[in-house]
């Protein structure tokens, strides 16, 4: 860990706690800040904040009272899901003061190069292959990021020798200052957050800052295929590196069955044993980072024809008399279903259902065509049943849940048919995580043996 001087006595506010808010109030405390921590949750409550009161830090919880800034505040540190118009990040931006995310305070400490992976769809799929490649490849790198290790905690284990493997969200990337990755890698820009961001345009905004402190000699892996990304890229110093699953680029591409980076074969396409399209653009994305970073194609073979899924993401569980079920309770929305779907050509007994948004489910119509059974629960039940109809699917069957969804699924299905657990909806109307709900799927096919 680089020790900076930077925040020696300096007051900054730690808002919103959590683990990355607790990890970063730490952080800047044994880096000699006056810390100043606000949280909602009441400090009776609140095991997290009473442990950094009782380490000298000023702690004030139950609220957001604006009297915070009564006193001179240097700068920032927000939880990155703490909107804008929170009335303490509105103060501060009021006042000319630095609204930060724990990602900038990584950066700052850490002594190893990173490689950023932000997008609508893939991040963390892209961001686990990257890190296993580069695992098996001898390049030592650090998992952090969105994908459940808080960066500032990586970062203070990380040495020249490793490589910060890193996801990044639009809210994380909100907040950053100097952050400046060597590799950044955009997936993907599809509606999402608009409730946080406001418009298409201030999302993407937010996911280009990945790019906005490169320069030519850092790279953007950025995915040609996508228009919106195709513009962001303008404004970049970087050194573009395109990767398609349309055609041949200066980058990572397929041709004639196999998988390519610039004029060099890595490996054949039907020795990848991940399903999916759209993880086949989440492979190149991999590939070429791991390329940029001298990784060996033995090392991308290995990861390639071993990796099967992360869990809750596409993730194979088990095959039973010869029907294959796959977990992908991640998929919290319509876009990622139409993804599930269309990773497979065999017949599709579809597990969909939950939360209740307000939205319908027309726009799931046209990827439908190979789903022969339909098994719905929870609250948006009766909207699947209704395209469902539409569709023309001749079985569709309410239950109470996922796990009764699994027995029913079973005995609906027939030799070569996919079992696929992908609700089009968030799981909170009956549980409290996706997490959670995937869980109780694979338990409940394991039942089933």
């Amino acid at each position: 860990m680089k020790h900076i001087d930077f925040y020696k006595e300096k007051n900054v506010l730690v808002l919103g706690l959590a683990k990355s808010g607790t990890a970063t109030a730490n952080l800047l405390h044994t880096l000699g800040a006056n810390v100043i921590v606000n949280d909602r949750t009441p400090l009776e409550g609140n095991e997290q904040a009473k442990e950094l009161q009782s380490k000298g830090m000023e702690v004030i919880c139950g609220g957001h009272p604006l009297s915070i800034f009564d006193q001179k505040i240097d700068m920032v540190f927000k939880n990155p899901g703490i909107p804008y118009t929170n009335p303490l990040v509105e103060m501060a931006i009021q006042k000319g003061i630095p609204v930060l995310t724990e990602v900038e305070l990584a950066y700052q400490i850490s002594e190893a190069d990173f490689i950023g992976i932000t997008g609508s769809n893939g991040k963390t799929t892209t961001t686990t292959l990257i890190d296993e490649m580069l695992k098996i490849g001898g390049k030592s790198p650090l998992i952090a990021g969105n994908i459940g290790k808080v960066s500032v905690e990586v970062a203070q284990q990380a040495t020249k020798t490793n490589i910060m493997v890193t996801e990044l969200s639009s809210f994380q990337l909100m907040g950053i200052d100097s952050f400046r990755p060597k590799i950044s890698v955009l997936l993907n820009i599809f509606e999402a957050h608009l409730d946080y961001h406001g418009t298409l345009e201030e999302y993407a905004n937010a996911k280009a800052a990945i790019m906005k402190n490169q320069t030519k000699e850092d790279f953007a892996v950025v995915n040609a295929d996508d228009d919106v990304i195709m513009e962001m890229i303008k404004h970049s110093h970087a050194t573009i590196i395109p990767f398609s699953v349309t055609g041949k680029v200066d980058g990572a591409y397929l041709k004639d069955g196999g998988v390519y980076f610039k004029e060099e074969k890595v490996m054949d396409v039907n020795d990848i044993v991940l399903p999916g399209k759209h993880n086949l653009e989440n492979i190149l994305a991999a590939i070429a980072a791991a390329k940029l970073v001298g990784t060996e194609n033995e090392a991308i073979q290995k990861v390639l024809t071993t990796f099967t899924g992360v869990k809750h993401r596409l993730q194979f569980v088990d095959s039973i008399e010869n029907r294959r079920f796959y977990n992908d309770s991640k998929a919290t929305n319509i876009l990622a279903t139409q993804k599930a779907i269309s990773a497979f050509d065999e017949s599709v007994i579809l597990l969909a259902g939950g939360l209740d948004r307000g939205n319908d489910f027309d726009d799931l119509l046209p990827y439908l065509k190979n789903v022969k059974v339909l098994i719905t629960f929870g609250e948006t039940a009766e909207k699947l049943i209704k395209t469902a109809e539409e569709a023309g699917i001749k079985e569709i069957k309410r239950v109470d849940n996922v796990e009764k969804a699994v027995p029913v699924a079973f005995e609906m299905s027939h030799d070569g048919d996919v079992i696929l657990l992908s609700p089009a909806c968030a799981s909170w109307d009956q549980y409290k995580t996706f997490e959670q709900r995937g869980d109780i799927f694979i338990d409940a096919v394991h039942k089933l043996k």
